[in-house]
């Protein structure tokens, strides 16, 4: 484990020596003695934490409502900056997952999370109080990360798949940094729009449009942790102009570019995370185009 040091935050980060089995995963394992007010910046994928030590998280949103424990939450939560984290001696693995396969692994839809942060007992009872209890009495990251990806790996085998079709745009959108042509979509894999629209709404919880915003926002968030400048962050990123990337900033954040930079949640990534875009997403293959149904 290593340590990670922002400011006041100082926390323990571990990560998996082999990629998951599932592409679509990753895993980082974090011990936070003092949790303090962490804000929760929006990002594309499903988040999992399934906490196991002597600590619990809690985690704030939605104007006053709160769970503790193990939780999951989906794409894009806590925009507006309405999504707090806090705890003492919290030890947990958290999982990111490709909203194409959260469906699968979680047992409901993405959308059925309706924007909430879920107690993972809700979704998955006692299979989830087990993977806890199996965390808890193992001594190394590395046992605890093959564990999480066992269970993984089976909820995943036994779920359904997302249409190709939706899995297509949904890589394109990732892979093309939210700057692919939307409307273009439907067309390229042979479906309506109405048709498209509905569909990845249903599997991945948020329509095309939202999906492209938020990876494009993902972006630049990152890029501004790095510490590049936002007239260039905006410029590349696609923005209109830097005025327009400082009111998707807001929107997303409820603060500015310049607050964001300095979010650990973002800058713990690079330690974490370092390979997020490589392990989670590719473009795939597009799957042929196909007649709309009658």
């Amino acid at each position: 484990m290593r340590t990670f040091v922002h400011g006041a935050a100082v926390w323990g980060v571990a990560c998996p020596r082999r990629p998951s089995r599932v592409t679509g995963v990753t895993m980082a394992g974090f011990g936070v003695r003092d949790l303090d007010a962490l804000r929760m910046v929006p990002h594309p994928a499903v988040t999992l934490i399934v906490e196991f030590g002597t600590g619990s998280p809690v985690v704030d949103y939605a104007a006053g409502r709160r769970q503790r424990g193990s939780v999951v939450a989906g794409s894009g939560i806590g925009s507006g900056g309405a999504v707090w984290a806090s705890g003492e001696n919290v030890e947990c693995v958290q999982v990111r997952l490709s909203p194409v396969i959260a469906r699968a692994v979680l047992g409901v839809s993405p959308a059925d999370l309706d924007g909430a942060v879920v107690a993972l007992d809700d979704l998955w009872g006692r299979e989830a109080a087990r993977i806890r209890e199996q965390l808890g009495e193992v001594s190394s990251w590395q046992e605890r990360f093959a564990l999480t990806d066992a269970l993984l790996a089976r909820r995943h085998a036994a779920g359904p798949p997302v249409d190709p079709e939706v899995a297509w745009a949904w890589r394109r959108i990732v892979g093309d940094r939210g700057l692919a042509r939307i409307d273009g979509l439907a067309a390229e894999v042979g479906w309506s729009r109405k048709r498209l629209w509905s569909r990845f709404r249903s599997q991945l919880g948020l329509p095309p449009k939202r999906a492209a915003r938020l990876v494009r926002f993902d972006h630049a968030a990152h890029r501004l942790a790095a510490g590049e400048g936002a007239a260039g962050v905006a410029a590349d990123a696609g923005y209109a102009d830097q005025s327009h990337l400082h009111r998707d900033v807001v929107a997303f954040t409820g603060v500015t570019p310049a607050t964001v930079a300095g979010e650990p949640f973002l800058a713990v990534d690079d330690l974490a995370w370092s390979d997020r875009v490589s392990r989670n997403v590719g473009l795939g293959r597009r799957p042929e185009a196909r007649r709309p149904s009658p």
